[in-house]
């Protein structure tokens, strides 16, 4: 509406439209800075609160990465206890997730041998871990 009001203000004799209309719009725009300045300088913290106690954490809690971090450690000293086969089947399966044929060429085996020491690696890692205290 305050465009509207002020288009007599416009000469042309001064410079294009363009110009005239950004200078009117950034005037309108620093009045309304000048006039919400009280308002933002009051604004209250506690305001805002709620909605930031409200928002969830993106990362795990301190406790559940503790146990993480706990279990992390006590599968590491279960995989070192495995023999070297049963280890490195386990290993390439479960934690780096690939693929039995995959497997088969790397540890230059057939790929029953791969699914057998795969099973009786878990199998054995299994019976450690219980006898570490570890619970599923």
């Amino acid at each position: 509406m305050r465009l509207y009001r002020t288009l007599g203000s416009y000469k042309s004799v001064q410079g294009a439209f363009a110009t005239w209309l950004t200078r009117v719009t950034r005037n309108l725009l620093v009045d309304h800075y000048r006039r919400t300045r009280r308002d933002r300088l009051t604004d209250s913290i506690e305001d805002s609160l709620p909605y930031v106690e409200a928002k969830p954490s993106g990362g795990r809690a301190p406790d559940r990465q503790a146990e993480a971090n706990e279990l992390s450690v006590q599968v590491q000293r279960g995989l070192m206890k495995l023999s070297p086969d049963l280890r490195e089947a386990v290993v390439l399966r479960d934690l780096q997730g690939l693929e039995y044929s995959k497997i088969q060429q790397i540890m230059d085996v057939p790929e029953g041998t791969v699914k057998s020491r795969i099973n009786r690696g878990r199998i054995e890692l299994a019976r450690l871990l219980s006898e570490m205290g570890v619970r599923p």
